[in-house]
């Protein structure tokens, strides 16, 4: 078998040899990662039961085996991490249906003391010993039992492995069969091998996809379910899938509301399940972000009661694509003003991972800025105020920050604001743009291929503008329609309303996230919408010069001029 070996500062890495998936942006482990392979990342690790060099590891707990994925990915530049669970069942079975890859049996030349055994009989680790399977995967039936990413429970306590191992009855090595483990344990019977994600290249030509709901009704029938949908957040995971959320009430300031999720996987979004609630406290804003090593990150308002305006900041971090998450920390405790997070955190150059809050409960208090520097443990209040509420943020290339917000206008305008040392103060001025009120939440973040792009409201509805020179001028403005005539319910504060060649969605809170593979999904109260960059620079008539921006100084209100809705 073929190993890559690299030498970084006389340290050898042997990276393990992938093979494609067919069917998936993955490719998967050819053997199960082996001894000499793991001490390159651990080689303090002491060997038990497996010893020789090309042994499949084992004595490795969960965490041992994410934080080997990550150590492989920060040395190599590509991203691995473990299988989930519906992969490594894919992958095993090769396309069989069968009990086995081998058919109804698993040949009995390939056992390795397939009994119940009280005490382990004594055989080899050695991987590849026997013919991979049809897509050239060795041992996915015994050896090892292997880590997948996935929780095996509701609750999180627990990690899954497929595969079975020595030592171990023949049917529990079956391809549908399913164990699971504390991820702290470690075992003489378990081990892991990995998964690397192909990032898809972007698409050259233009796609606008069919326009769905993501607000999907429960079905188990014990996840509460409320009138009132709002507010989402969103974000992607290493195994392709999107993450949202929002929160789900009869009134906003009700001790109700719970936080819900919805998954986007091949293609559908799956019905809501309960995704965070502290009892009895409101829960308003919410944020996810995919941190680069896959991490993600959650963020969250806690209230002391029904109100929005008294909220603590917490924070919880997920291992596993956001199928489980840690207990919820703490960051900012004060029950105040300044914490009612807004969807979109971004990370800078430099590592920084900038939070915006709402400042205040009222619709001219603002936005603040929370900054992190150890990836989401600790933060900081700036305590500076950006212009209007809801503000998106961006890092420009020379490092100054600039942000749009609602509320708070200038000459007639949206409020434009910058800020050269880090969020601390900020200068304003009007943007081109008109302002946005009740039921409007903007969006405004740099796409992987450079622009700067907001989406927001005019009066025809929603539209998306791009800057290919760090917000100076934005000559490319689409309203976001392809022009094909649909009725839509845009849910929350929307409600239905037409989407044709001259009207877009004239309310919504967004969210917004784009995808290695180039797409940009684009949540409103209740709409995913799918395009890319290609689709927004299509069409002559689509561009447009943008007026120069006016520099004008204002001062920010502390009270409530108007309804924040």
């Amino acid at each position: 078998m073929c190993m890559i070996s690299l030498i970084f500062s006389f340290l050898t890495i042997v990276i393990p040899e992938v093979v494609d998936i067919p069917g998936k942006d993955i490719r998967m482990g050819v053997t199960e990662i082996t001894n000499s392979q793991y001490e390159c990342f651990d080689p303090s690790h002491e060997r038990a039961f497996s010893t020789g060099d090309d042994d499949a590891v084992t004595m490795v707990s969960w965490h041992d085996a994410v934080a080997y994925c990550k150590w492989l990915s920060a040395q190599t530049g590509r991203h691995f991490r473990l299988p989930y669970e519906s992969e490594w069942e894919m992958a095993c079975r090769a396309g069989s249906s069968t009990a086995f890859n081998t058919g109804d049996d698993f040949p009995q030349e390939q056992w390795k003391a397939q009994r119940n055994n009280r005490y382990k009989e004594p055989v080899s680790l050695k991987v590849a010993m026997f013919a991979p399977n049809p897509w050239g995967l060795y041992d996915m039936h015994g050896n090892v039992e292997e880590w997948c990413l996935d929780a095996g429970d509701a609750t999180g306590d627990f990690r899954v492995t497929r595969g079975g191992s020595h030592n171990t009855e023949v049917r529990y090595l079956r391809s549908d069969a399913r164990s699971a483990a504390i991820p702290e344990d470690r075992s003489v019977l378990r081990g892991f091998r990995v998964v690397e994600d192909v990032v898809a290249k972007p698409a050259r030509k233009p796609v606008f996809l069919e326009p769905q709901p993501y607000v999907i009704a429960p079905t188990d029938g014990i996840t509460p379910f409320y009138a009132h949908n709002h507010q989402p957040a969103v974000t992607w995971t290493y195994g392709g899938d999107l993450l949202a959320i929002w929160f789900s009430t009869d009134a906003e300031a009700g001790r109700e509301m719970v936080v819900l999720q919805s998954r986007f996987h091949d293609g559908a979004w799956s019905p809501a399940t309960l995704f965070f609630k502290v009892p009895e406290r409101n829960m308003t804003g919410s944020a996810l972000l995919t941190m680069p090593d896959g991490t993600l990150l959650h963020a969250n308002g806690v209230g002391d009661a029904g109100e929005w305006k008294d909220l603590a900041l917490c924070v919880r971090r997920s291992l596993d694509g956001g199928f489980s998450w840690s207990h919820p920390a703490i960051v900012e405790p004060e029950h105040d003003v300044r914490h009612q997070v807004i969807a979109g955190p971004i990370v800078t150059r430099d590592g920084r991972i900038l939070l915006c809050c709402d400042a205040g409960p009222g619709g001219e208090d603002g936005t603040s800025l929370h900054v992190s520097a150890d990836g989401g443990r600790t933060w900081e209040d700036t305590g500076g105020t950006i212009a209007g509420i809801h503000a998106g943020i961006v890092e420009l290339n020379d490092g100054t920050l600039m942000a749009l917000g609602r509320g708070n206008s200038i000459d007639g305008r949206m409020p434009c604001s910058r800020s050269v040392d880090g969020g601390r103060t900020w200068s304003f001025s009007a943007s081109p743009f008109p302002p946005i009120g009740s039921g409007q939440r903007l969006i405004f973040k740099r796409l992987m291929e450079g622009p700067l792009m907001l989406c927001s409201f005019d009066d025809k509805g929603l539209f998306v503008s791009l800057s290919y020179d760090e917000g100076k001028t934005w000559p490319v403005r689409k309203l976001l329609t392809d022009g094909k005539k649909r009725i839509l319910d845009g849910g929350a504060w929307t409600g239905t309303f037409t989407l044709d060649a001259d009207h877009a969605e004239p309310k919504g809170y967004l969210a917004c996230i784009q995808t290695p593979d180039g797409m940009i999904h684009l949540l409103s109260s209740r709409v995913h919408y799918r395009f890319n960059l290609p689709w927004l620079e299509k069409g002559s008539a689509a561009r447009r010069e943008s007026p120069p921006e006016r520099s004008t100084q204002m001062a920010i209100s502390s009270r409530c001029r108007h309804g924040r809705r």
